[in-house]
């Protein structure tokens, strides 16, 4: 019986000792979900911080992106072939992520990832040329790097700038637009077909007004030309230069253009250049040398200065050169049809880099700055 009351005994004295061991799971299972909080806490500022990150991440990467799934490597892409037509220009220099940014706007392309992707795999696409193109929407990207790769330009835009000499607005027109400049010499050679004056005598050095031009689908030479020296006709009937008066006033405006660094420096320039022709004292131009010769003006020579051959030698031949040495722009023009008053007579460029030029009316004060630009070419190293 002793066992059997024994195990009674035990039986009812092990309660309080179930009740210390719930009180400790229970102490345990606060603790777990304490640290379930903590760690849940730290989860989510993890995320918040990889949240942040990653917006910034994105933020700094910006459009291209555009078109990727994070789980997906490949960029989003429509089927094509295309909806509706849209013209879409693109820029002088545009990259090729450019390219794409333009085409997404214009729902073109579905994402710049796509086009970048046909743009590195598509031979000759680093030629695409600046123009305005019609394509259309929701093309594949392959599709309208190819379409943009064929050149088939709805519009092509080309700038001559200021001071372009006529070979050099042949290089640029051939350089950006269809027109070849096989067709803009054949233009060139007939005068009377883009409208060029009697008073060029066949030279439409000067004539070629520098501006921005649109070149529309089957535009040509002689089209593109025409439009260039109307434009330059305007330009001096709106000043009021008579028909008479056209060839010397571009003569003088080019020299402008060629010598002055400033739209300050043009007027004075135009009103010096005036008083030596009125005096009878020759010019000295060497930026009408060069053009004589063919060569930059950095590289002429004593001796270049002092050949009588050379036509276009201000140092040698009285009076203005035989024809502009370059195009001319508005502020030129106006310049000469419009000189101020002033006794100016000679000028000097007295710093190289900065071009700020000096003006002179005596020989006197002209050797002074003449100095200024030798102690500053010293300075220099020049």
């Amino acid at each position: 019986m002793t066992d059997l009351f024994e195990t009674t005994t035990v039986q009812r004295h092990a309660s309080p000792s179930r009740g210390r061991s719930a009180a400790s799971k229970r102490a345990a299972r606060k603790r777990r979900r304490q640290r379930q909080r903590r760690t849940a806490v730290i989860l989510v500022v993890l995320l918040g911080v990889l949240g942040v990150g990653g917006y910034f991440l994105v933020d700094r990467l910006g459009s291209s992106l555009s078109g990727f799934d994070l789980f997906d490597s490949a960029p989003e892409d429509y089927a094509g072939p295309g909806v509706d037509p849209v013209q879409v220009k693109i820029p002088e220099g545009a990259t090729g992520a450019m390219m794409g940014s333009a085409l997404v706007e214009a729902d073109v392309v579905a994402s710049v990832g796509a086009f970048n992707a046909a743009f590195d795999a598509t031979p000759g696409a680093s030629g695409i040329q600046p123009g305005t193109y019609e394509l259309y929407t929701q093309m594949r990207a392959a599709d309208a790097v190819e379409a943009l790769v064929a050149n088939e330009k709805v519009e092509t835009n080309v700038t001559i700038p200021e001071g372009f000499t006529v070979e050099q607005v042949v290089d640029k027109i051939a350089s950006v637009t269809p027109i070849t400049q096989d067709e803009l010499a054949e233009a060139l050679d007939s005068p009377k077909k883009i409208g060029l004056p009697g008073e060029a005598d066949g030279d439409a050095e000067g004539w070629l007004f520098p501006k921005t031009y649109a070149v529309q689908p089957g535009d040509t030479a002689v089209d593109l030309l025409s439009t260039m020296i109307d434009q330059t006709k305007a330009e001096l009937d709106s000043l009021g230069v008579a028909k008479g008066d056209r060839q010397n006033v571009l003569i003088k405006a080019s020299l402008v253009e060629r010598e002055a660094r400033a739209d300050e420096d043009r007027p004075k320039m135009a009103r010096a250049i005036e008083n030596r022709l009125d005096i009878g004292q020759r010019l000295q131009i060497d930026a009408a040398v060069a053009y004589g010769l063919g060569i930059p003006g950095t590289e002429l020579t004593r001796d270049d200065t002092n050949d009588p051959s050379n036509p276009y030698n201000t140092y040698q031949h009285a009076g203005l050169p035989p024809g502009p040495i370059a195009n001319p722009g508005a502020a030129s023009v106006e310049a000469v049809a419009n000189p101020p008053e002033g006794d100016w007579i000679f000028w000097v460029a007295v710093n190289l880099d900065t071009g700020e030029t000096k003006f002179a009316e005596t020989f006197e004060e002209h050797q002074q700055n003449v100095a200024e630009l030798r102690a500053w070419e010293a300075e220099n190293g020049y």
